[in-house]
């Protein structure tokens, strides 16, 4: 495939610049969503859900992940590509044969282009979409009294009604359940049964008992009467709500709920101050694949003569890109209280982009300065230089 305009080399540079940013985009999001999801496992173990549940629960934070890892991903990506291309001398071949480096330069800005098209997905409708389900989500497994109250072996008191389980089995069970219900106060019943399961239905919710007996005493009476039943439906629903009334934060509202919040909403009022910072980093997000592209081609993207040359140019980047990305971070979490500091964040970015265009423009090569550069050269050489004093001693 032979992107427009750019010629077999412009589209092998965006194919490389791609795969190492996905590469990297999902090594880095797999391993902290792992991280993350193991912080979870007590969803299953203490709550009693399943593992599909526990999976689909812990899998919506992914959007959120990929959308903070994507920038430093591509930034990653566009390093991996320029040395290489460095390292096979495919840079100064072409400085040599008179391409300027605003030519080298458009196909890491066609990738970051792509790549801020995915970010703007992310940060305008996949992220939100994914909170606001994950916020619903829980709402609903605390709402469930059976998941969130009753713990096995013990005894659990919800007003004049006792619930106690022996454990909790994969898929929701119950073991060894026993129910105390002194709510009516016409008579007492008492059921035991070997397991049982949660039913949410139209009608409420149910605990549908298996294998057991159930004992009434009528008030005024000495003998209970006691029946044995094979299935039991005990009505749970005044314990158990669909966790309807969710209150969302700033970073769960939809994007047009930024943009123009219901009138009169008290929650906007409340917060009125996150949820416009919230809308301007979902903006401004996509921007950082255009900034680090340009950064990243800066620093690397010039011919150079020496590898310590290079390795001070990647040890910049990173530093520099660090700088950014916590300036950024820093403008937000100020911004709220200091709304100036939005507008702050694109002036950084926008300052920064135009100084990396005017070096790269001017093929200005950024290096380290002589006397650090001899000296970091100097101490290279005599570490490089042990091992081989060591293999001649020994």
């Amino acid at each position: 495939m032979v992107f427009g305009g750019m010629g077999v080399f412009g589209a092998y540079v965006v194919r490389t610049v791609l795969h190492a940013f996905l590469l990297v985009l999902l090594s880095l999001t797999g391993v902290i969503w792992i991280t993350q999801a193991l912080r979870g496992i007590d969803l299953m173990t203490s709550q009693g859900q399943t593992i599909l549940i526990f999976l689909g629960i812990s899998s919506l934070a992914i959007p959120l992940l990929a959308l903070l890892i994507a920038p430093i991903a591509f930034v990653i990506a566009v390093a991996h590509t320029l040395n290489k291309l460095a390292t096979d001398s495919e840079i100064i071949v072409m400085n040599a044969a008179g391409m300027s480096p605003l030519r080298l330069l458009r196909p890491f800005l066609y990738a970051a282009a792509i790549v801020s098209i995915l970010l703007a997905f992310l940060s305008l409708y996949l992220a939100p979409e994914s909170l606001r389900s994950l916020r619903q989500w829980r709402a609903q497994i605390s709402a469930d009294v059976l998941a969130n109250v009753v713990q096995p072996g013990q005894f659990i008191e919800l007003g004049k009604l006792t619930l106690r389980v022996r454990e909790r089995r994969p898929g929701g069970v119950l073991v060894g359940v026993f129910v105390d219900d002194q709510r009516n106060p016409a008579e007492r019943i008492d059921i035991s049964a070997d397991h049982g399961t949660v039913r949410k239905t139209a009608n409420g919710t149910f605990l549908i008992l298996e294998d057991g007996n159930l004992q009434r005493l009528e008030a005024g009476k000495r003998d209970p009467a006691i029946v044995a039943f094979k299935s039991y439906a005990f009505d749970l629903s005044q314990f158990s709500n669909s966790g309807g009334d969710v209150s969302y934060t700033a970073s769960e509202q939809f994007t047009s709920e930024l943009i123009s919040p219901a009138p009169g909403d008290p929650h906007f009022r409340s917060t009125r101050g996150q949820m416009r910072v919230e809308l301007h980093n979902r903006i401004v997000a996509p921007l950082y694949a255009f900034v680090f592209a340009l950064m990243g081609f800066a620093f690397l993207g010039l011919p150079r003569t020496t590898r310590q040359g290079r390795s001070f140019a990647i040890v910049s980047l990173i530093l520099a890109v660090l700088a950014v990305r916590i300036g950024g971070f820093a403008c937000s979490a100020v911004a709220p209280t200091m709304p100036a500091a939005i507008y702050l964040q694109y002036v950084l970015l926008a300052v920064i982009a135009a100084v990396c265009l005017k070096l790269i423009a001017g093929a200005v090569v950024i290096d380290a300065p002589a006397k650090p550069a001899e000296l970091f050269a100097s101490f290279w050489n005599r570490l490089s230089r042990r091992p081989r004093q060591a293999d001649s001693a020994g």
